[in-house]
């Protein structure tokens, strides 16, 4: 039975010591991962190590590469950094790299956050960031099309205006062709539902295995839809919560939607799987 978790974050600082232990534990319970960046020096970093792992690198039955990669740059890094699109599209040309995010809005970093970093006060400011924000998101879009790769989404607060952004682009045929996915969702049902009207599948994390807030949409949103999704190192699930998470973890996230839509862990893993291997394409 093999599980693919479809956003970790091994390229991040918190796994720089011990990186290859954990993807040897993750691939030793055949589950597959996808490494998902946050800048240009995480998106390099994360073709890095999925290019570790080659066809016949690791032992396996059937010696398929199982490590993929993602680049992209997060909103809350558009004011650190360009979007420099050449440079990404260079990124692209890996085989290993299957999708372009995480890419998205998060106005908490904005609005809420007691960090001094992303403190702002002026309402002035807080708009013109959400506008970054927004064309940095959008050149995400155009050159997901361009190499028809699917989008890895990050929406923290700011559902309306992504949904928004999201069907102006579906107005002018400007989505990719493979759309993508939601991953980490924390909105309501009724949001979970226009995305999913436009094409693209949602993702859980561990949060689901000790909150009920997302039960409803859960319930919802057909199986074929969904897919697994750690955010590791953050959020570890139960019964690890607390500690530093790792890709191997998504089995517990397939158990808790077993759980609430009353289906087997066994179809759950079977069908998240075969929607991540469609989405992302991979061999």
């Amino acid at each position: 039975m093999e599980l693919i978790d479809t956003h970790t974050h091994l390229n991040f600082k918190a796994f720089s010591k011990d990186y290859k232990e954990v993807i040897k534990r993750t691939l030793d319970e055949n589950i597959w991962m996808i490494i998902v960046s946050s800048n240009f020096a995480t998106s390099k970093r994360a073709v890095e190590i999925a290019e570790e792992y080659e066809e016949g690198v690791y032992p396996a039955p059937d010696s398929r590469c199982r490590v993929y990669a993602a680049i992209g740059l997060h909103p809350i890094h558009v004011q650190d950094e360009e979007f420099d699109v050449s440079k990404y599209r260079k990124l692209a040309q890996s085989p290993r790299v299957v999708a372009i995010g995480e890419t998205g809005l998060d106005y908490y970093h904005i609005d809420n956050s007691p960090s001094s970093k992303f403190k702002v006060q002026n309402s002035k400011l807080q708009f013109k960031i959400k506008n970054l924000q927004k064309n940095i998101f959008v050149k995400h879009l155009g050159l997901a099309r361009e190499i028809d790769k699917p989008l890895i989404i990050h929406c923290r607060e700011a559902h309306k205006d992504l949904i928004d952004l999201l069907k102006e682009q579906e107005s002018q045929n400007a989505l990719p062709r493979r759309k993508g996915v939601v991953h980490c969702f924390m909105g309501k049902w009724s949001e979970a539902q226009e995305y999913l009207k436009m094409g693209f599948l949602i993702s859980f994390t561990g949060v689901i295995t000790y909150v009920k807030d997302y039960d409803k949409a859960i319930l919802n949103i057909s199986l074929e839809k969904l897919m697994l999704d750690t955010d590791s190192p953050y959020m570890a699930p139960e019964p690890h919560r607390g500690q530093r998470n790792e890709p191997r973890y998504c089995k517990y996230i397939a158990q808790k939607i077993a759980e609430v839509k009353g289906v087997s862990f066994e179809e759950v893993a079977k069908v998240t799987t075969e929607n991540a291997r469609k989405l992302f394409n991979l061999t």
